[in-house]
């Protein structure tokens, strides 16, 4: 029989395999929404995506693009298989890891183990290796190119690589390990973070082999130098080297005169000068500890350095340029995140607080002519110390992030939190419903993929009395609780076994679970859920699931006496864990076939006529557009301007160059006008008494560009911003050329106007609002402007009549809608475009599984849909309003994508077109969902006014649908049970 040595080897190769094939059946074979689409096109290209960055997975990206041999469809595919290599060898690392950690429970030593004890930790290893394989959270970020999988790659090599280190006697041997884990730390931070918090767990490793004597004082002061060098890392190292070498960098160009670069070279050369000399010392003196140590730094600054690629490939200027850090100064900006905000941690404010000052903080840098220029202040808040408290977690003064704070915690509007709220806060809200529920959805079960679902316990797993919406919800996962049982039943076993190992378990599963929610500090509501942030405590639950197989061979110890048998048995029954787990989350896992996020993208691009100018509102709707252009090539004369990024002078500096196709946007105000810190970062509105009416679009840019002092109004700071003469603007349309141009549809051209005039909704204008008016201008009408819908909702501007719709985007033009209530629409030109050029890929086809992102995004093309089938019939044109309708129905099936609201809304468009069948077949299918939530809402006493109203209005809309057609025995019958639940609910 085989060693035990070899069967470890074996196994865990093993189950390598299996993660490997069940990652590569269920991958998505392109783009996935959000961040995802964005590393594709960044790898594929080597471009720069949002801070901080992941340079490495960048790299090791491009050359996973490499085996698409040149078929660019493919590359999307290889970048996402590069999360699953990474994923199925962070499965390898748990295997070993859980084998060493159990033979250590079992007190074994090298060579001494029997054929019994052999299966009973390789079972152990299968068992929890093969559950971590198949968790919701980690499978989800196994099959798509996201940085968690090679993040947990990172986590898995460095805890087993310390496990590997503890069994080597050799001091040479093992420092040779310990430098090896640095380096893989250090190309780690390339990836993303996460890995710095094994180092607590290293040193408590490192502390237990070299001390047999183990004393409370000493477990203290080795977590106290770990954390000394997760600091260092995080903080010395990261932002705090190219920090100080910004600082030499200022002091040698503005103080000495000096070119630009000597800061950094001076730096860079005194920095590497020393460590080399430090290295020298430590063999000259023979110095093992401080060498050893020494050369860790090196290696994890070597992993570092793939940053590098950051700086090279920004001063190239590709098409995705984030935050454009060219020089070291910028860099450290980048490193920081600093255009995202912070999060107060330790000490800061309530909501509820009033700023009462406003200080200038440290100035922010741009490089001019032959010295660093001064560009922005960062402007610093002090905050009422009444409102503020230690550990503040009730901290955003965001209007929905407010409300929400008060009906988590039951606060009233005029009531200040008390710190017994805050912790409540955290403890309900931030633990509870952002750790504790993502923890039970891997190991309890899953009640749906509906945004914020909750957990299904084992009393719920056996509830089938439920609507069948939910019940055949592909995202209902039961596990009956059988993974939290066996990993309850594991920790127990370590604990009472192993103590000392427990601990470093236990706090590698602290830290990268609830430490992480204290250091992430949540708002209480976050655009989608967020559980693979913690699927490293996901991974270490793993372990004890297969600590949990040594307590089903112990139960079953006192029934089967054979213990081969009984080994045998404990891996039967074990691998019934991640066997149910695989069989519940296998339709939800698995995005083979799945192209809608790219297919989606293309369609907003296929709206636009050539050379237009499209804004989006934000990154889901804006990098999978970024996937298409940089990947696949498609529609690149298109400029995709995201809104969000419009507030910033490097993103208009991009703009001002071309790409691709896509000539510069014609901007007539200067970048100067748009500089960071300038004079327009933010425009108020301070309505002039002079002004009668709207002012001129056209007179104020002028003004803008004249820096006119009338505009100017100062600031606490001593600074000064532009403002808004007047609540409303202007802009003169020369309407002979617009009719010339034949921009506008004919059915459109009666309600061209020789002026539009918007009004300025809220306080003021933005920086990007005025970028919007700088092209609506300067534009003439020859670079055709489009919105989304969510860029037209963020604008500070009412735009909206004067918009006509051409397919999912909507295109400016100075047209006036007379109804406020309703878009125009191009008939023509959307007819073609959802018709015939849309593209659909595998939409129609049930088996492929559509999560909510998806299904959402499918809300907007019904939309669409429906929209034009109502402009068709206004203007007579039945037959092709049929056609539209029905199109819909055939690729957007109920059987892949449930009817929603918009669909109800058909019901009375298929009647109008002689549709009957269909109408009927949709208003029973809605009707039957709406029936049986809303029974389900009654049954259990549930009040979720959102949904109620939403099933309500389904009743209440098909009824009015057949009334209005005269079908009056079917509207009776929809009428009744509209009247019979609107009953129920009226007095809630």
């Amino acid at each position: 029989m085989m060693g035990y040595q070899k069967t470890n080897v074996i196994a865990g190769w093993a189950t390598f395999i299996i993660s490997m094939v069940v990652y590569t059946l269920t991958v998505e074979p392109t783009a996935s929404f959000w961040d995802c689409g964005e590393f594709i096109a960044c790898s594929y290209k080597l471009e720069v995506p949002h801070p901080p960055g992941a340079p490495f997975f960048l790299l090791v990206g491009r050359l996973f693009s490499l085996l698409a041999l040149g078929d660019v469809t493919q590359v999307a595919f290889w970048i996402n298989m590069l999360s699953v290599m990474s994923s199925a060898f962070s499965i390898l690392f748990l295997f070993w890891s859980i084998t060493h950690l159990v033979k250590r429970v079992l007190k074994i030593k090298k060579g001494e183990e029997t054929t019994e004890q052999t299966i009973l930790i390789m079972s152990a290893g299968l068992v929890g290796a093969l559950s971590c394989t198949f968790s919701d959270s980690f499978w989800f970020s196994a099959v798509e190119a996201e940085v968690y999988g090679m993040s947990a790659f990172f986590t898995a090599f460095v805890f087993w690589a310390i496990l590997k280190w503890e069994n080597i006697e050799n001091d040479s041997d093992g420092n040779k390990w310990l430098i090896l884990i640095a380096y893989m730390m250090g190309l780690s931070i390339g990836v993303h973070l996460l890995n710095l918090v094994t180092i607590p767990a290293m040193g408590l490793i490192i502390y237990f082999k070299n001390n047999e004597k183990i004393t409370k004082k000493g477990i203290i002061l080795t977590l106290a130098a770990a954390g000394a060098a997760i600091l260092i890392v995080m903080l010395g190292v990261i932002p705090g080297l190219p920090s100080v070498a910004g600082t030499l960098e200022i002091f040698f160009v503005n103080g000495l005169g000096l070119p630009f670069g000597s800061g950094v070279i001076f730096f860079g050369t005194a920095f590497l000068g020393g460590l080399v000399y430090g290295i020298y010392y430590s063999i000259k003196k023979q110095k093992l500890t401080l060498n050893t140590i020494l050369l860790c730094f090196t290696f994890i600054i070597i992993g570092y350095s793939s940053y590098t690629i950051v700086l090279i490939r920004s001063n190239y200027n590709p098409p995705i340029d984030e935050n454009n850090p060219e020089d070291v100064l910028s860099f450290v900006s980048y490193l920081k995140r600093e255009q995202y905000g912070s999060r107060p941690l330790f000490k800061g404010q309530y909501y509820t607080a009033d700023i009462v000052d406003q200080k200038q903080g440290s100035p922010t840098y741009m490089r001019g002519e032959d010295k660093y220029e001064i560009k922005d202040y960062k402007l610093e808040y002090v905050y009422n110390p009444k409102h503020t408290t230690i550990l503040p977690r009730m901290y955003s003064n965001t209007e929905a992030h407010k409300q929400r704070y008060r009906e988590i915690t039951g606060l009233q509007p005029d009531e200040k939190p008390s710190f017994t709220d805050n912790i409540y806060f955290m403890l309900n809200y931030q633990v509870g419903t952002m750790y504790m529920r993502y923890f039970l959805w891997n190991f309890s079960g899953r009640s749906s993929d509906i945004q914020d679902a909750g957990w299904v316990g084992l009393n719920g797993a056996f509830d089938t009395d439920l609507p069948e919406s939910l019940l055949e919800n592909k995202g209902r996962n039961i596990y009956y609780s059988l993974p939290l049982l066996l990993g309850l039943l594991g920790i127990f076993i370590q604990y009472k076994k192993d103590k000392k190992y427990f601990s470093v378990t236990l706090l590698l599963f602290f830290l990268t679970g609830i430490a992480l929610v204290l250091y992430l500090n949540s708002p209480p509501s976050e655009p989608r859920e967020r559980d693979y942030i913690y699927s490293g405590s996901y991974y270490v639950f793993a372990i004890w699931i297969g600590f949990g197989v040594l307590a089903i061979y112990d139960l079953l110890g006192a029934i089967v006496k054979n213990k081969k048998l009984l080994a045998v048995l404990s891996l039967l029954l074990g691998l019934t864990i991640p066997g149910v787990m695989a069989k519940e989350n296998w339709d939800d896992h698995d995005r083979s076939n799945r192209y809608f996020s790219v297919d989606a993208a293309k369609n907003y691009l296929d709206s636009c006529a050539p050379n237009a100018i499209l804004f989006t509102g934000g990154d889901n709707d804006t990098f999978p557009l970024w996937y298409v252009q940089e990947v696949e090539g498609y529609r690149t004369d298109v400029r995709v301007i995201v809104l969000s990024y419009f507030n910033t002078d490097w993103y208009v500096s991009q703009m001002m160059r071309p790409a691709y196709e896509s000539a510069p946007l014609p901007f007539s105000l200067s970048l100067k006008n748009y500089q960071q810190g300038g004079l327009n970062d933010y425009l108020p509105v301070m309505e002039n008494k002079s002004i009668k009416g709207a002012i001129n679009a056209n007179r104020f840019l002028d003004l803008i560009k004249q820096e006119h002092k009338g505009l100017q109004v100062p600031l606490s700071t001593g600074s000064y911003y532009n403002s808004v003469p007047s609540k409303q603007m202007f802009l003169n349309i020369d309407t002979a050329k617009i009719k010339a141009m034949g921009v506008v549809p004919k059915n459109l051209e009666n309600r061209i106007v020789d002026k539009m005039t918007w009004s300025i909704q809220g306080r003021g204008l933005e920086k990007n609002d005025l970028g919007v008016i700088d092209l609506m201008v300067n534009s003439n009408w020859e670079r055709p402007i489009y919105f989304n819908t969510t860029s037209m909702n963020s604008l500070n501007m009412n735009l909206r009549p004067y918009v006509v719709q051409e397919g999912i985007a909507y295109r400016l033009l100075p047209v006036k809608n007379p109804n406020a209530q309703e878009y125009q629409v191009n008939n023509d030109v959307m007819y073609q475009n959802l018709m015939e050029k849309y593209h659909w890929r595998q939409l129609d086809n049930p088996d492929v599984y559509y999560s909510e992102d998806y299904r959402n995004f499918c809300l907007n093309h019904r939309s669409a849909f429906n929209t034009l089938a109502i402009s068709l019939m206004e203007a007579n044109d039945y037959d092709r309003a049929k056609e539209v309708l029905v199109r819909c129905l055939e690729v957007m099936p109920n059987e892949s994508i449930p009817f929603d609201y918009f669909n109800v809304q058909q019901v009375g468009l298929l009647l109008e077109v002689g549709e009957n069948d269909l109408a009927n077949y949709v208003a029973e299918t809605t009707s039957k969902d709406a029936v049986e939530m809303l029974d389900y809402y009654i049954e259990r006493g549930i009040y979720n006014r959102a949904e109620i109203q939403q099933k309500l209005y389904s009743l209440n809309n098909i009824t009015r649908a057949y009334r209005a057609n005269r079908m009056n025995e079917e509207a009776a019958k929809y009428e009744e049970m509209f009247n019979k639940y609107y009953k129920s609910f009226q007095n809630n």
